[in-house]
């Protein structure tokens, strides 16, 4: 039924305009996001179907949260919906170098922490799926959370759908210790790892010379079929270097470096995912999934929120060469 399926958390995002402080802001921006909804987001942007699989609040911010899902056409009926908990807030103020960005989160009690296992009907969502996708933030939630990405994960694969997890590592919600402890028996469900430059390091020990030998490393010990790593160089609060890359079967892809003017980066990660996924998915191509994902990604950046509001179209003129003059 579905192309792609994603669990864990989405909260409602509060944002000071203008580069203020929240403590001088007399007004607020209102968004949406979260990061296995941001993926369900974006590869509807590329025509696939997916559903998005939550536990809200019975109440007005639960419904906006999920209004904002439907409007990109992600399925939200197998949302659970709860008089107890509430829709987890988090705030970000944008700032300007030599000023970092900064996230203050407001999640303690969220519904989804409440999770249960048994809850879901997880052979009735992932029935006749093809892909299933969470992150490492959504166990950090609580024990119980923790209980039921493994339970999903264990369903999709007797469902025979691939899993994807990207590693997301949050120090807000735990230590690096209490993170390697949960993840790790979860590794041999995941087909495809992605993760970042830093976060393996910090949740499994693994460094080495370079990206390329810790993606090989990664997969060797874990046993993944692929392995993507976005790599992210801050040249200033406001303008970065971004890339990525993939190991599969002992070959490295690689593709081009994009400077990136930046609007708002938050959901950039997610993107790359989503780009990933489609590529991979409709050829089972990991050197297009790849630059399909860095394209996306890097137009994330020109985006305020955490969703991808980049087209198909708009991704393949990246990956043609798209010039910077005005379309007219």
């Amino acid at each position: 039924m579905y192309d792609v399926v994603t669990f864990g958390e989405a909260m409602v995002r509060l944002s000071p305009p203008h580069f203020q402080r929240l403590e001088q802001t007399q007004s607020l921006d209102v968004n949406v996001g979260g990061a296995e909804l941001n993926v369900a987001v974006g590869v509807t942007r590329f025509g696939l179907k997916s559903a998005w699989v939550s536990k809200l609040p019975n109440n007005g911010l639960g419904y906006l949260i999920r209004n904002r899902a439907q409007q990109f056409g992600v399925d939200c009926s197998h949302i659970v919906w709860s008089d107890k908990g509430r829709a987890g807030i988090y705030f970000v103020e944008f700032g300007s170098s030599p000023r970092a960005s900064s996230v203050l989160y407001d999640r303690a009690n969220s519904a989804i922490s409440m999770v249960q296992p048994g809850e879901i009907d997880w052979s009735k969502v992932l029935q006749g799926a093809k892909h299933f996708h969470t992150s490492g933030i959504t166990p950090a939630l609580s024990a119980s959370a923790a209980q039921v990405v493994a339970e999903a994960m264990k369903a999709a694969k007797k469902a025979n759908c691939t899993v994807s997890y990207d590693l997301n590592y949050r120090k807000k919600l735990w230590s690096p210790a209490d993170a390697k402890k949960i993840q790790e028996p979860m590794m041999a469900d995941v087909d495809i790892l992605i993760t970042t430059e830093e976060d393996t390091n910090v949740v499994f020990g693994i460094k080495e010379k370079d990206y390329e030998t810790v993606a090989e490393r990664l997969a060797k010990t874990f046993n993944f079929k692929i392995v993507a790593i976005t790599l992210r160089e801050d040249l200033s609060v406001w303008r970065n270097n971004w890339t990525a890359i993939a190991y599969q079967d002992g070959k490295i892809f690689r593709d081009r470096k994009y400077e990136v003017e930046i609007v708002d980066r938050v959901g950039a990660g997610d993107s790359f995912t989503a780009g990933f996924l489609y590529g991979w998915l409709k050829e089972k191509d990991v050197e297009k999934g790849v630059r399909y994902g860095n394209a996306f990604a890097a137009l994330k950046h020109t985006l305020p929120g955490d969703f991808n509001w980049s087209t198909l179209e708009e991704v393949e003129n990246q990956l043609k060469g798209a010039g910077l003059r005005i379309s007219r």
